[in-house]
């Protein structure tokens, strides 16, 4: 789920729901979320081979075109795309898109594009395009494995479409700026309390967004919803379909809205599941945030404290526990393993961000807490690492940068470390607990260059009905977020599932069929569906 720096470098990223794991749907398999496209079995040519990757012009000194948004769209080409057969029903390609879709001439970038075919061809409706959320996550994974994230009447129907959008995954250019994020997320102060410490927090923002511009270039102009929409018709031209299907998670919803906004005529049907406030400004969406993770950060330490077989059940008070353990990290970081930093207060909420996308981390936190106060960081350092995409071997993936980059891409606002500091205490009255006491401002974005556009006002004006899912306890797309977005869009249908989880399809069985006979049967529930 999208989410704007503020607060610090630490906290404010924190919230980032692709990197928690919540936006991937509660179906699919965690074993089989292997980030390498390359993986699947040998390779059949389908059709020709695909295209050798293209020059992409990142030096381009093409000015940002004007902002009219859908009017700027040039419809007037379509790319080739050329599939490679990788068996199991799925081919994969790399098709070339322009870098600026309101002017053609400033080069190209190339995305990478998987399809799941229909088990059942003779029964196949079409396309149906999936996004996991982010932003920042490749979605190629999700149509290479396909049958594990959706029920068997959309695999049998619908060609499912994965890419990894501009800028993510096997897409080239990536945004990749930064190696080890350590320095940047774990080995850092939140909480500074000298002119110094504050300064080194700023500086290592700075350098962040520095490498960040370095490396992307131009296209960190074009990186923003607007331009990732547009993708979605270039790729839905180049299949040569009328109308397609949509299925988008938490900043997939966002993107799917999108969509459906600028290019009403090309929407069979779409479902939203965990989507933000489209209409919320910056500082109102962090606010929706921060109060959706302190109100699940709630909720878990009233569970711990109800339940003596918790681990950090602390007679009854794990509320109290928690915070003398947040000040005990802030002051005194507790060791973890000897070639990595200590979980200081960073970690720690970090941690806990991670654990509050579904109910399924509470148990992995709660002995992670105890560890943490007999004197042993680990439990909090490996949930704080999961958070990150820390891989096995040490690597990092670079969702987080792509994240950041996207994020910034999508708004043209840009503000000072004096203006993020008078934001704190607002921050601070919704999450107490995940805004300490002592936190201040540290801009991102500030550092970003502007993007080419403002991010285009979600309406969905003559898509049809679109449905929206949230759930009762979604930290990071709080119900009345997503609610929201259902109100803003000219025909959504809400549909809510009651549980403490980031998403909400795959549930239970009425969250299926509802949407197997909207999507299968153009047949669209009422709004305010209960799904329980």
């Amino acid at each position: 789920m999208r989410w704007r720096p503020v607060v610090s470098m630490c906290v404010a990223l924190a919230v980032m729901a692709a990197c928690g794991g919540g936006d991937a749907p509660t179906v699919i398999d965690a074993d089989v979320t292997d980030t390498d496209n390359t993986s699947a079995a040998a390779t059949t040519v389908v059709t020709t081979t695909a295209p050798a990757p293209s020059t992409v012009d990142t030096s381009s000194t093409t000015e940002p075109a004007a902002t009219s948004v859908r009017d700027m769209f040039d419809d007037a080409l379509s790319p080739q795309i050329d599939w490679v057969e990788v068996g199991g029903g799925v081919d994969t390609a790399v098709v070339e898109a322009p870098i600026d879709h309101t002017d053609h001439r400033a080069g190209t970038l190339e995305l990478f594009v998987a399809r799941h075919r229909a088990t059942s061809p003779d029964d196949r409706i079409g396309v149906m395009f999936v996004n996991p959320g982010g932003p920042g996550f490749g979605g190629s994974i999700y149509a290479q494995y396909a049958d594990q994230v959706w029920d068997d009447a959309i695999i049998e129907r619908f060609d499912i479409i994965g890419w990894d959008p501009r800028g993510t995954g096997e897409s080239r250019p990536v945004v990749d700026c930064i190696d080890d994020y350590d320095p940047y997320f774990a080995e850092i102060d939140i909480t500074p309390e000298t002119d110094d410490e504050r300064a080194t927090l700023l500086a290592r923002s700075q350098e962040f967004a520095d490498r960040c511009t370095t490396e992307v270039g131009d296209l960190i102009a074009f990186l923003g919803t607007n331009h990732t929409a547009a993708d979605i018709d270039w790729l839905r031209r180049g299949l040569g379909e009328e109308q397609v299907t949509y299925f988008g998670f938490s900043y997939g919803s966002e993107l799917g809205a999108t969509w459906a906004t600028l290019f009403p005529d090309s929407v069979r049907a779409a479902v939203l599941d965990g989507a933000a406030d489209p209409d919320a400004d910056p500082v109102e969406s962090t606010l929706q945030q921060l109060t959706g993770f302190e109100a699940s950060l709630g909720r878990f330490l009233a569970s711990c404290s109800a339940r003596s077989a918790c681990a950090f059940h602390n007679d009854g008070d794990a509320e109290g526990a928690f915070d003398a353990l947040m000040a005990q990290l802030d002051a005194d970081p507790v060791p973890t393993d000897a070639s990595r930093p200590p979980a200081n207060l960073a970690v720690g909420i970090n941690a806990v961000i991670q654990a509050m996308y579904s109910e399924s981390f509470w148990p992995r936190l709660e002995r992670a807490l105890a560890d943490a106060a007999r004197g042993d960081g680990s439990g909090l350092l490996a949930l704080h690492d999961s958070y990150f995409q820390r891989a096995g071997d040490g690597t990092w993936g670079n969702e987080l940068e792509a994240f950041q980059v996207i994020s910034c891409a999508d708004t043209t606002e840009r503000l000072s470390p004096d203006d993020e500091d008078a934001l704190v205490q607002r921050y601070r009255e919704v999450a107490p607990r995940l805004v300490p006491d002592g936190s201040v401002g540290v801009p991102f974005c500030g550092f970003l260059p502007a993007p080419a556009d403002d991010r285009a006002e979600v309406t969905g004006v003559g898509a049809g009905p679109i449905v929206v899912i949230g759930t009762t306890g979604d930290p990071a797309t709080p119900l009345a977020s997503t609610r929201a977005m259902a109100a803003a869009l000219d025909d959504g249908r809400l549909v809510v599932v009651d549980a403490e989880e980031h998403t909400g399809y795959g549930l239970n069985s009425c969250v299926i069929d509802v949407v197997n006979d909207y999507l299968v049967d153009l047949s669209p529930p009422d709004d305010n569906t209960d799904c329980g």
